[in-house]
């Protein structure tokens, strides 16, 4: 359904009677379902996932907090499917799935999975949508910037995609939603970083949002009957910005929904500590003034900005001058009384330019929309300056995002803002995840959320691994993995390559020789789900991946082995070791954790149905070997040694 079709509310999948509830006829029907209609079609319907059923059906009579720890192989995603679907169209309000992130939206959406089998095993016509975080739509103003330097293939694919009623007068009624990210699968990263939505860029002012492909895709999601699925990231997103947007006048990013399921619900917390961060860019202060730098501008207008461009470029000096040097994606910064001083200024020179931004409004020298667009993001630095130099618990550091340097403030407590925006909201939220507790209590991760009355089961997985996988530890040094590597991949396996970090994968790809690099995809080479797909069907062989510890589904033969190269271990960067500052034993309560669960989520990857085997080989170097007895308890079959 498009814009301009009208919703009309889905009948139930089953029939309700007088004399009985809704609950009741809905257990009736998941019974008949899972017991019989899905067995009857080939499905493996399990116990443990039955059981799980139930319990969501549970929680949402009662609209409480339910933590569904289930294995790998349970069935999650059929056993939240159905119940979330019944509880939208009974309550005429969509149910929201929230993948651990983008990548996986599409995961969940394609071809053969979950809600593709069970549209066409029950005939049921499931309104599924997609809700992408705003990177993920092109942008175009920012494309019209590009088309004029760019001259590469790429630009001109995207040029073509674009509806020709776009840029024509008249209705957008018939123009489809376009410009998502998934839409270009041969585009880099890189390249497509150059022409996506960028937070400089202030929708709310845009001549164009109108007809903006993100803007056609919100209205679109936001009719969807049954199903929104989203990021968490976008989720956080949309509860960080809903009130303000509303007092402007615009809609939340997201609409009401009936009930929420969080995929790997356990990084919930990363998701929202990422949302209520703030961003200065180092280079974009400057071209977004300099739009403004046009003929009749005062003098002191212009002098305000030369001098506020100055100062910003001293600032990002020291800033350079004050990082704790490192691998480490996000550096680290020692703040010197220069640095503060520096970003003191910069407050004062905003307020300076913003009155005199009145003036100008008055005077019409300069266009309304590069006006407007300034002075939001104006406030919005200002704004993060203030928190930067106010030395209070905030967290922050410099990382380098779409190849260009940006000061990131992350305030703290999260658990208060998560409290007050979600879980106060009688709303049934359902944790779904292999691994959420720590020996079956959920207590540390309640805690973490600021979330006080639960509900929680946890079923182990069905899968005898002992008869389908095996495990390798592999003791050698940092310097021989890649070799191993390169030992292991000669039989043509399908194999699936796990980072702890994105600069541990660049350093193997610069040390994996040119001729075999060609038969390896590399997670950031082209729009990721692409590349899943072509290894999913065969034209590569392996795949590396820093992302890819949770969610991906790759069945029976598209993936038979799995090599984790470091034990991931969460990094030393500043957001880390915040969270080791306020624990009270930093490698018991936040290393170790991590560490456990995401290596349980890597080897969760190989395993997916009853049909599946394969290998998993850990690499340990000196180091991580000595670590060995703080995982061999959750390894799923006795490891060999090599």
């Amino acid at each position: 359904m498009y814009e301009g079709e009208r919703q009309l509310r889905k009948s139930l999948p089953f029939a309700l009677t007088k004399d009985r509830s809704f609950f009741e006829s809905l257990g009736d029907w998941m019974g008949d379902v899972l017991y019989d209609e899905l067995p009857e079609k080939g499905f493996e319907c399990r116990d443990e996932q039955i059981f799980m059923a139930y319990q969501i059906e549970q929680a949402l009579k009662e609209k409480n907090v339910l933590f569904a720890e289930a294995g790998v192989g349970t069935g999650k995603t059929i056993a939240y499917l159905l119940p979330a679907v019944s509880y939208a169209r009974y309550t005429g309000k969509p149910a929201l799935i929230a993948c651990a992130d983008e990548t996986l939206i599409d995961q969940l959406v394609k071809e053969g999975g979950d809600i593709y089998k069970l549209q066409k095993t029950l005939g049921l016509e499931i309104d599924v949508r997609l809700a992408k975080s705003r990177d993920q739509y092109l942008c175009l103003k920012r494309f019209e910037e590009a088309e004029k330097v760019e001259t590469d293939e790429w630009i001109d694919d995207i040029a073509f995609s674009i509806p020709d009623g776009v840029y024509a007068q008249g209705s957008m009624i018939a123009v489809q939603p376009y410009g998502d990210r998934s839409d270009y699968p041969t585009v880099s990263d890189e390249d497509w970083h150059k022409v996506n939505y960028n937070a400089i860029m202030q929708c709310s002012v845009c001549d164009l949002r109108n007809r903006c492909g993100q803007t056609l895709h919100r209205a679109h999601y936001r009719k969807s009957t049954d199903l929104i699925i989203c990021s968490q990231d976008f989720l956080m997103e949309h509860l960080a910005t809903k009130e303000s947007r509303e007092r402007e006048g615009q809609l939340a990013l997201l609409p009401e929904v009936s009930m929420m399921v969080l995929d790997e619900g356990h990084l919930l917390e990363y998701a929202a500590q990422k949302a209520m961060t703030y961003k200065v860019q180092a280079t974009t202060i400057v071209p977004l003034l300099e739009r403004l730098m046009v003929d009749g501008v005062r003098e002191r207008t212009l002098y305000a900005m030369e001098k506020l461009q100055d100062d910003h470029e001293l600032f990002f000096d020291q800033l350079r001058d004050d990082i704790v040097a490192s691998e480490e994606e996000r550096k680290r910064i020692n703040k010197s009384a220069t640095l503060l001083k520096y970003g003191k200024q910069l407050i004062a020179d905003v307020d300076v330019l913003l009155e005199e931004f009145v003036f100008e409004s008055e005077m019409y020298m300069i266009p309304e929309y590069e006006l407007n667009m300034a002075e939001e993001y104006l406030e919005q630095y200002q704004a993060s300056l203030r928190i930067f130099t106010a030395q209070g618990d905030a967290v922050d550091w410099l990382e380098e995002t779409d190849g260009e340097e940006t000061l990131v403030i992350m305030p703290r407590l999260i658990t208060e803002v998560l409290e007050e925006k979600l879980f106060s909201k009688k709303l049934p939220i359902v944790f779904s995840s292999a691994t959420l507790s720590v020996n079956k209590d959920f207590s540390y991760i309640a805690y973490s959320l600021g979330i006080h009355n639960y509900q929680s089961f946890s079923v182990p997985s069905p899968f005898d691994y002992e008869a389908v996988m095996r495990i390798y530890l592999h003791e050698l040094s940092q310097n021989n993995k890649t070799a191993r590597v390169q030992q292991l991949l000669r039989d043509g396996e399908k194999t699936l390559i796990l980072f702890k970090s994105k600069q541990a994968m660049l350093n193997f790809k610069a040390e994996l020789p040119l001729m075999e690099r060609m038969y390896v995809a590399f997670e950031g080479d082209r729009e990721l789900s692409a590349i899943v797909r072509d290894f999913q069907e065969g034209t590569v062989k392996t795949l590396c991946s820093y992302h890819l510890w949770e969610g991906l589904d790759l069945p029976e033969e598209a993936l038979t082995r799995v090599i984790i190269y470091d034990l991931p271990f969460p990094p030393h960067d500043p957001l880390f070791d915040a969270k080791r500052t306020f624990a009270e034993n930093p490698y018991e309560e936040v290393e170790l954790p991590f560490m456990q669960l995401r290596l349980q989520q890597g080897m969760g990857r190989l395993i997916r149905t009853s049909n599946d085997h394969g290998d998993i080989h850990i690499l340990l170097n000196e180091e991580e070997a000595k670590q060995q007895k703080t995982f061999e308890n959750i390894l799923a079959v006795t490891p060999e040694i090599k």
